[in-house]
């Protein structure tokens, strides 16, 4: 048995390179370049063709090796000095490691380094040259402001943590990289500020993503439904945002940020339920438009979750609840409808979703011409024919709508899922089955953890402290703590904190 069976590189250089043809199965972008920089000195440089810095690897990697002064450095020494040797003195380089475990070294050439056998040792020279090609830091997508920065991650992982240290400037910012999926070997990085999280919090964060046993990680929500707290919910226990100033907002609060790469998507842990009607511009304008804002987003909320339904209970059992020249209206335009509000509300419903699945899957160029054909011809056509009727039409686009405003679209989907549900309950028994349902939607949520935290906090448990950025945003010179649901180490947000204290109080001693 060799040693690159036992997880060892061979001392022989064409063993690892057989070794690596028969594991990689001779594929076309593997690239090994041969060298003899002297008599007995045999040198391999293998990379992946794509994924490495080409140009800078033949004007720097090959240049400095083939230096005529390259080869006096390492004349009369054995093989490890040759390796130490040109670590240290030759090649030119800023990331250079020594290897000497073979799964590390098909992970790392795998990742976009290029690697340095020497014939005669068993370690190799990891060269950190990665060259592919990447999006640029551009606008968010999906959580567009008027005010604030207009820079979004992006699906590079080395450019996602810069920019968030970009934010904030502090050596207790730490990260840790974990390689998870055993196909995909996908890095995924957890950053938090170490004075700051409450270290059970880390902890757990760490033994859950440790926990992960599988295949493969492609995007973020992979490692969102494998660490969250409960998966029968249709709410969402992880934030999730593509801006860093979102992120290192959160990070500044105590919280943890995952980041994976390959996605622009970083999740941050743990959350709460107000949370997601919190926008990053919140915190750039004035607190009185924010919460102005954050009073128009939750009643959107409710309009989005409550209005079909309620159309479908007061119109189908409770019309002594509605003016008398308004039935009078509403029964004007229902006299040729052939269905009940019920079945009305839950086609115009279901049509709607298709119309706005297709929206997001049909080419961007048509997108917009087919989104307004099917909004106003369709639902036009539909009321001259008299399946539906004009008030149902109001109804449905002012649900739609409303859907829109909140911020975060993981709450909006689930507003649109327990939406039929509760049209379904207005059907059978009008508003009781309503009232019975928001009952339950209540319940669950306060029986929801984020992390082992109530997800309904600052409401339930209640804390008043925490009310000060929750549904109002008071002014920025009164948020002089964090928020406690974090149970962050230290609350001070303004004034002297409490390491500054006991840091001072040790100076003096």
């Amino acid at each position: 048995m060799n040693d690159t069976e036992i997880g060892k590189l061979s001392c022989r250089l064409e063993s690892n390179i057989e070794q690596l043809h028969k594991l990689l199965g001779e594929s076309s972008d593997l690239v090994i370049k041969e060298l003899q920089l002297e008599q007995d000195t045999h040198v391999s440089l293998i990379y992946i063709d794509g994924l490495v810095d080409t140009q800078l690897f033949h004007n720097s990697i090959l240049y400095s090796l083939q230096d005529s002064s390259s080869s006096e450095l390492l004349r009369e020494l054995d093989p490890e000095q040759k390796i130490e040797m040109m670590k240290k003195r030759i090649l030119m380089a800023g990331d250079l490691s020594v290897i000497h475990d073979y799964s590390q070294f098909v992970h790392d050439m795998l990742s976009g380094n290029v690697m340095l056998l020497l014939d005669g040792t068993s370690t190799a020279l990891r060269i950190g040259l990665p060259g592919w090609e990447d999006r640029n830091v551009s606008e968010p997508s999906s959580q567009t402001v008027v005010r604030g920065p207009m820079e979004g991650f992006t699906e590079n992982l080395r450019t996602n943590t810069a920019l968030v240290r970009r934010k904030i400037k502090d050596s207790h910012l730490w990260l840790e990289t974990y390689q998870i999926g055993k196909v995909t070997q996908t890095s995924v990085s957890i950053m938090y500020l170490s004075n700051l999280a409450n270290k059970d919090l880390v902890l757990e964060v760490k033994r859950r993503l440790t926990k992960i046993d599988t295949d493969s990680i492609l995007e973020s929500g992979y490692i969102e439904e494998f660490i969250q707290d409960k998966a029968a919910t249709p709410f969402p226990t992880l934030y999730n945002s593509d801006r860093p100033d979102t992120i290192a907002a959160g990070i500044l609060e105590g919280k943890v940020a995952i980041l994976t790469d390959g996605t622009p998507f970083v999740l941050l842990a743990p959350t709460f339920f107000v949370a997601f009607f919190q926008s990053a511009e919140d915190y750039y304008q004035r607190s009185d438009i924010s919460t102005l804002l954050r009073f128009v987003r939750f009643i959107s909320f409710f309009i989005t979750l409550l209005a079909p339904s309620l159309y479908v209970a007061i119109t189908t059992y409770h019309q002594e609840m509605i003016p008398t020249t308004l039935v009078i209206s509403l029964a004007a335009q229902r006299e040729g409808v052939p269905f009940p509000a019920f079945v009305e509300a839950l086609f115009m419903e279901l049509t709607y979703e298709i119309l706005r699945e297709a929206g997001v899957r049909i080419p961007k160029n048509i997108g917009q011409a087919i989104s307004i054909v099917g909004t106003l011809v369709i639902g036009q056509a539909a009321v001259a024919a008299g399946f539906i009727s004009s008030a149902m039409v109001i109804i449905v686009s002012i649900t739609a709508i409303s859907s829109f405003v909140i911020p975060e679209t993981g709450m909006a989907v689930a507003a649109r899922m327990i939406r039929f549900v509760l049209i379904v309950l207005a059907g059978f028994i009008g508003l009781y089955g309503i009232l019975c349902g928001i009952i339950v939607v209540v319940l669950h949520l306060a029986s929801l953890r984020s992390f082992g935290m109530p997800y309904m906090s600052p409401f339930g448990p209640y804390n008043s402290n925490d009310l000060k950025d929750s549904i109002f945003r008071f002014p920025w010179p009164l948020l002089k703590t964090r928020p406690e649901e974090n149970k962050t180490q230290d609350l001070t947000r303004q004034g002297t904190s409490n390491h500054e204290v006991a840091a001072n109080e040790k100076k003096n001693k």
